[in-house]
């Protein structure tokens, strides 16, 4: 009997579909407001004269810390539950919305926006949420559970855009962001579905993954080459999508269309990652390599940029680049987590992901970082945009080798 099938038969009123909805949700609350993040940076840094380096460094901390504590609160759920670490997550995130409102030195939009908000991230985001995914379904729905979530985070970004929008230009900044905090207070009651159980408690169910310290967990995971490819190539993916959230909506009013194409452009990229993150867990599901699908996606998001960035700005242009992004966005999510569980079973399978996005997010920090600099020394982002087309070239063939099979350890337990 495997560990999942014992959990799904222990949870009672948590089905496979309640959890995945309720899970689903939560995807879609955390992500929304931080994929906005972009619009609030021409009206926060007019009102207080900074330049836009002030705001992307602030983001950037954000996307560093989300990343850097992902592999703490993984190891904290892994051990102890979920259900405290993503309740806890959901209140930082909370604060930081609400205390972005009164913040108006370079120094307090760092500790709201960056600390506060990135380390509640890393309590309460889709990552978590995937994770408690493999624990709690059936083998069987595993696959299509991460596309799905990971699909719900894109859906949050296609409301979430413009949503946030519609709430500046109606409500001012302020009071969106106060709005946001309202709707994060709903993660709490929502991740009672997707609660697991002590690392000592799912040690003891029959047919379970071989107990392991944390120790030997890293030590295996990163001896292992091909997880050390997943995880090198899994920055490219943070680098260029936190600079596209944080740049692109500047970017195009840089060019000469208006915040609203911004907007929807973003929206798109959302609505279009549905298909890309279902289609991703789908084909994942023991039909395509995850490797093959995973360079695919690198490539097509290189070839995309360069073909963007090389064309004269209009909306059409513009827009047909968001649905495109949109279908590669995050539908990396799902074969890189489903990589992890094949190759190391789902033990520590939230830490060992969170390692993974730690990578994923040392890319996001410098994308923004970088984006803010290059953009007040030259006046332009194109300097960054040609970086992403290299590093997406380049992580297309890092995960070219990765060898899609259990270590030694998971294939030798009982079925």
């Amino acid at each position: 009997m495997s560990t999942v099938t014992a959990g799904a038969r222990s949870i009672g009123w948590r089905t496979p579909a309640i959890i995945v909805l309720c899970g689903s949700l939560i995807a879609l609350l955390t992500f929304g407001p931080r994929s906005s993040f972009g619009f609030f940076l021409t009206p926060m840094s007019s009102a207080h004269g900074w330049g836009r380096d002030v705001f992307a460094l602030a983001f950037a901390i954000q996307n560093l810390l989300w990343g850097l504590g992902q592999p703490v609160a993984g190891a904290i759920a892994d051990r102890f539950g979920t259900l405290r670490v993503i309740a806890g997550g959901a209140l930082l995130y909370a604060a930081g919305l609400v205390l972005m409102t009164v913040s108006t030195t370079p120094a307090s939009l760092h500790l709201t926006a960056g600390v506060l908000i990135g380390f509640g991230l890393s309590g309460c985001s889709f990552n978590l949420v995937l994770a408690a995914f493999g624990k709690l379904v059936p083998e069987s729905w595993r696959s299509l559970a991460l596309g799905a979530g990971t699909a719900a985070g894109s859906f949050g970004q296609f409301l979430f855009a413009p949503f946030g929008v519609a709430l500046i230009d109606a409500y001012g900044w302020q009071h969106a962001l106060m709005v946001f905090a309202a709707l994060m207070l709903l993660v709490i009651p929502l991740a009672l579905a997707v609660a697991t159980r002590p690392a000592a408690a799912t040690a003891a169910a029959p047919g379970a993954d071989a107990p392991q310290s944390l120790r030997h967990a890293l030590a295996e995971a990163f001896g292992h080459r091909s997880y050390v490819l997943l995880v090198l190539g899994f920055f490219t993916c943070g680098f260029q999508l936190a600079f596209v959230t944080a740049h692109l909506p500047s970017y195009l009013i840089d060019r000469g269309l208006g915040a609203q194409v911004g907007g929807w452009t973003l929206a798109l990229i959302g609505l279009f990652n549905i298909v890309g993150s279902l289609g991703a867990g789908w084909l994942g599901n023991n039909r395509v390599p995850k490797r093959y699908i995973l360079s695919s996606i690198y490539l097509l998001r290189a070839v995309s940029i360069a073909i963007f960035i090389t064309l004269p700005p209009s909306v059409p242009v513009t827009l047909a680049f968001g649905v495109i992004t949109g279908l590669t966005w995050l539908s990396t999510v799902p074969p890189t987590s489903g990589l992890v569980a094949v190759m190391f079973g789902t033990r520590w399978l939230a830490m060992l992901y969170g390692f993974a996005f730690f990578s994923h997010q040392v890319g996001a920090f410098l994308g923004v970082w970088l984006g803010g600099i290059a953009f007040e020394g030259t006046g332009s982002y194109d300097v960054i945009w040609w970086l992403s087309v290299l590093f997406g070239v380049l992580s297309a063939l890092i995960n070219l080798p990765i060898v899609e099979r259990p270590v030694a350890r998971v294939a030798a337990q009982p079925a």
